[in-house]
């Protein structure tokens, strides 16, 4: 697959069509510079603090360039496409960067996700290759398997061998592999990225992230949302296979060449730990993250010297707001955003007072705006400071569209905007508060998780006739995901089983913890299941 040019605005009427003036222009752009130029900048600077290791960016950017001459060897190049199933280890960045230097788009794997989710990604994403790391291996072998994409694997021993068969390991194809000189030059508009997120439909979306959109967003973030310093340790707990930790502290933090600690899975204690070990300066985190950290700040009287938090992924409560400021000493942020915005549409401000409960202005360049959420063929919008109706935004950060969706991208994309589905207000002064969500999306855990993607796969029970998902206020996990069932004719429903058939069959922040056995739905006039009243008969 190689990048089409963007197709050239209408010329004037009357006017020659002037490739200097209608083409793709000649400029070139690619997030791999972040991690190219950091370690030109700054070679004996501290790019990652990983096990008690410390690894330079000059060092990092020798071994993604190593890594990089053993992808091209498997023929991997511009267009490409490459999955990679990796948790917050030295080697995500290697890969991240090692593929987009070749000009290959990369495809983070969620890394809660089962066999069958993991194929459905290399399947639409028409994966040429797979990466994935050895403690993952027993979904994403048979995955791959199934898929029929090529699997390399980093971390696994030396001799390990799967069913009998030896692995293909990066780190050995590196070693004999020519590294690749410098990164490739890309189309600012070229794909760099491809996110997959799930849909009212429940079927995966792969969104489509530009060089410009994750490059802009980085910088917008450096230069007017928050102040990142070359001194700076950043927590590098969030995930970087999602939009969240990849943007605002993998990429933004190479870009300034700050040392990010590295945590491949989260506890609070140890993340405090390792935050005092390393002196860290920022903390990055979903609620659920900020929940754990106050608990674990009660348990020891160490603290490291946290100038600010940033937080997102899902609303943060005023009172855990307040408690951690009170236990860490530092103020937090709270912003704003989707996958399909790069994520970030706003933030409070570092340059402004913080507004606890909102998610404070729209970002420079981003222009973000209150829609009526009744009218979906075009973009009507609310001009009263303080109406509520649906969030829409527009700007470099949007992605490029959904792969292989048209009809979806037309649908999510209207007049320009990008329809978030969430409902909100934004008042006088810019500030905007998120109050309701238009769509039925449940946030766990900072995780998005979609009730029609969790019905397909209960209702396939045969004790099950018909599902509903929904979710719950819950004070640990933000939300928690609560199904309701009705039994099938003549079968007894258990619900302790249903939860085991769930756990077994999809990712773990997605499966219901508590299931109900209902005799019928509360409908609606049209006959839709009114879920809103299952949440309020079930804790909501």
């Amino acid at each position: 697959m190689s990048h089409q040019p963007e197709p050239a605005q209408d010329d004037a009427p009357g006017r020659a069509h002037d490739d200097a003036v209608d083409g793709p222009g000649q400029g070139t752009l690619s997030i791999a510079a972040v991690l190219a130029e950091a370690a030109s900048r700054r070679p004996e600077a501290p790019a990652l603090h990983f096990m008690d290791h410390t690894i330079t960016y000059g060092a990092l950017w020798e071994q993604t360039r190593a890594y990089a001459g053993a992808l091209a060897a498997r023929g991997i190049g511009r267009g490409s496409r490459v999955a990679m199933l990796v948790p917050n280890v030295p080697d995500f960045p290697r890969v991240y960067y090692a593929a987009l230097a070749l000009g290959a788009v990369v495809v983070p794997v969620h890394l809660l996700f089962k066999a069958e989710e993991i194929r459905f990604v290399l399947e639409d994403a028409e994966a040429d290759l797979m990466v994935a790391a050895a403690p993952l291996l027993a979904e994403a072998a048979p995955a791959a398997a199934l898929a029929g994409v090529p699997l390399l694997t980093v971390l696994t021993p030396e001799g390990f061998a799967l069913d009998g068969e030896p692995v293909a390991r990066l780190e050995d194809e590196a070693l004999v592999a020519e590294p690749i000189e410098r990164y490739a030059s890309m189309h600012p508009l070229a794909a760099a990225t491809i996110l997959y997120t799930s849909g009212t439909t429940g079927t995966p979306k792969g969104a489509v992230g530009s060089h410009l959109a994750l490059v802009e967003q980085v910088h917008t973030w450096l230069i007017d949302t928050f102040t990142y310093r070359p001194d700076d340790v950043l927590y590098g707990g969030l995930p970087f296979f999602h939009t969240f930790g990849q943007t605002v502290v993998l990429n933004a933090g190479f870009r300034r060449g700050a040392a990010i600690i590295l945590l491949p899975k989260f506890d609070a204690d140890e993340a405090l730990r390792l935050l005092v070990q390393h002196k860290a300066t920022v903390f990055a985190g979903v609620p659920t993250n900020y929940a754990a950290m106050v608990a674990a700040a009660n348990r020891t009287p160490d603290r490291p010297p946290l100038r600010s938090a940033l937080s997102g992924g899902a609303s943060l409560p005023t009172a855990l707001l307040e408690a951690f400021e009170a236990a860490f000493g530092a103020p937090v942020h709270e912003g704003y955003g989707l996958t399909e915005t790069s994520p970030v549409c706003s933030f409070n401000l570092e340059s402004e007072p913080i507004r606890p409960g909102t998610v404070g202005k729209s970002i420079w360049g981003v222009d973000v705006a209150i829609a009526d959420p009744e009218v979906e063929d075009r973009i009507v919008l609310l001009p009263e400071p303080g109406a509520l109706g649906e969030i829409v935004a527009r700007g470099h950060n949007l992605m490029k569209g959904y792969l292989g969706r048209p009809d979806a991208t037309a649908t999510a994309v209207v007049d320009g905007w990008f329809r978030t589905g969430d409902l909100g207000t934004v008042d006088e002064e810019g500030v905007i508060t998120i109050v309701d969500r238009k769509k039925d999306m449940i946030i766990r855990n900072g995780y998005n998780v979609y009730p029609t993607e969790v019905e397909a796969v209960l209702s396939r029970h045969p004790a099950v006739s018909l599902a509903a998902v929904f979710g719950v206020p819950h004070e640990t996990h933000g939300q928690e995901v609560h199904a309701a069932v009705v039994p099938a004719e003549g079968v007894e429903a258990d619900p302790a089983e249903l939860v085991a058939y769930m756990k077994e069959k999809i990712a773990a922040y997605k499966y219901p913890r508590v299931v109900h056995v209902v005799e019928a739905f509360p409908l609606g006039p049209s006959g839709k299941i009114l879920k809103r009243e299952l949440q309020r008969n079930y804790g909501g």
